[in-house]
């Protein structure tokens, strides 16, 4: 599988705040997010690393032809007790643009992490998602595991 032509994928910088921040409204309140916030967060990211050389962080955009964020999602990695100290990655924040929407960037996204994960040593990569895209996980190789049980505090 690959991407469209002139599409290319990467890992995000500060200059995609306005890209990233207009994608995640797809999938979620954003809320007022400060260009001087989401930089700080983009170099937390790029600073944070697991055993010295893989980065913990792995937020990730598609970009089309003339530069523009059209999807983005996230693979965090974290190390465990469990399996022998192992690693496991978690996909977060999968978007894609409306426009964008068919042209299988979300699965060409999610196999990418999928492939970033295993590379990183990750024993496993899990997501939680709402019912109504559990069909389109499940196209993406993914398999039902569980019940995502959560506790909300404010925002």
């Amino acid at each position: 599988m690959s991407l469209p032509a002139g599409y290319s994928i990467r890992r995000a910088t500060k200059s995609d705040y306005d890209g990233i921040t207009s994608v995640l409204k797809v999938l979620t309140k954003v809320g007022n997010v400060k260009k001087e916030d989401f930089d700080s967060v983009v170099e937390h990211w790029d600073s944070v690393k697991i055993d010295g050389s893989h980065h913990m962080y792995n937020c990730t955009v598609i970009t089309n032809e003339i530069g523009e964020v059209v999807a983005t999602g996230s693979l965090i990695m974290e190390r465990k007790v469990i399996h022998e100290c192992g690693l496991v990655g978690h996909i977060e924040d999968i978007a894609v643009r409306e426009d964008q929407q068919g042209k299988k960037l979300g699965l060409f996204l999610i196999q990418y992490l999928y492939k970033l994960a295993k590379e990183s040593g990750c024993y496993k990569a899990i997501l939680d998602c709402a019912e109504k895209n559990v069909g389109f996980y499940e196209k993406c190789g993914l398999q039902k595991a569980g019940v995502e049980m959560q506790i909300r505090f404010g925002r």
